[in-house]
């Protein structure tokens, strides 16, 4: 079995189509699926499900994927352990994020870290919480920013700033012109909730909190991230509570406005594996510490 038999694999795992996945590997589409079949036939199970309209992974694939992603991050964490200890800097920092940061803090810490390091190549992906520890325990990112973890084996997290939830109300509302509001100001009103398919502490937050003043039965909307929220707000078809960050999207449509007795706060911080001699330098660390404001 090779390295790269593994890394074809993974292609063909997360893109679910062979040309794809052959395209993202510069390979030609027949060779990779020779290698597929090789590493099937070495392991004497098959991984994937094949027919001419998708390509699925088997359970044998599912757990397998898991693994090669594991196996492929420690050969790449082993090479820079080894750069590292011959003095050698790091070629390219991996940095993943959750969106909230790309408005703020990310910007700056890009801008410091390619003052200090002209010569390492920044790349930047974004994704979930969930799925940036991943990628930092399988070595495929060496930084993450995130929301609030617990330091649990070689994870370690601190936390840059702490934002609050206000009242996304449509520009024109008879809402937008009081600077702040009470909750009894709502029971007219339509409601656009959260609901994910992993319910949040900030979605327990409010659903408790309609349900304690007789609000659950305005909430007209719901949806599953931030963005849909403000657009549905913007568009007059309700209110809803929004992370503080949203004040710094472009042409926006809505304003936010405090509501008596709502304090909820949302943190955002920086992770690391402590294992990873990229993200663990004291200078890459320190600069996101930089980072870090009052909350507000």
């Amino acid at each position: 079995m090779e390295l790269r038999q593994l890394s074809f694999f993974v292609a063909v795992a997360e893109e679910l189509h062979f040309n794809r996945a052959a395209a993202r590997m510069c390979i030609a589409q027949p060779a990779l699926s020779a290698h597929i079949q090789a590493l099937e036939k070495e392991l004497g199970v098959r991984l994937l499900e094949r027919s001419t309209r998708r390509v699925e992974l088997t359970r044998a694939g599912e757990a397998f994927y898991d693994r090669a992603v594991r196996i492929i991050g420690d050969v790449g964490l082993s090479m820079d352990v080894a750069r590292s200890v011959a003095g050698r800097a790091a070629r390219t920092i991996k940095i993943g994020t959750v969106y909230p940061a790309t408005i703020g803090v990310l910007p700056a810490f890009l801008s410091r870290i390619g003052r200090k390091f002209p010569d390492v190549a920044l790349h930047v992906t974004s994704g979930s919480t969930s799925d940036i520890i991943r990628g930092l325990e399988n070595g495929q990112i060496n930084l993450g920013f995130i929301r609030p973890v617990e330091n649990i084996g070689s994870l370690r997290f601190f936390s840059i700033a702490h934002e609050r939830y206000l009242l996304a109300v449509e520009k024109t509302s008879p809402l937008a012109l009081r600077s702040e509001i009470d909750i009894e100001d709502l029971t007219g009103e339509k409601i656009i909730a959260f609901s994910r398919q992993n319910l949040s502490y900030s979605e327990r937050y409010f659903s408790e909190m309609f349900e304690t003043h007789g609000l659950t039965g305005n909430i007209a909307y719901s949806c599953d991230d931030t963005f849909s929220l403000v657009s549905l707000v913007s568009a007059g078809l309700g209110i809803g509570f929004a992370p503080e960050w949203t004040k710094d999207l472009p042409n926006r449509g809505f304003e936010l406005r405090p509501v008596r007795g709502v304090d909820l706060k949302i943190g955002l911080g920086v992770a690391w594996n402590k294992e990873d001699p990229t993200a663990s330098r004291d200078d890459i660390i320190d600069i996101a510490r930089s980072l870090a404001r009052p909350g507000r």
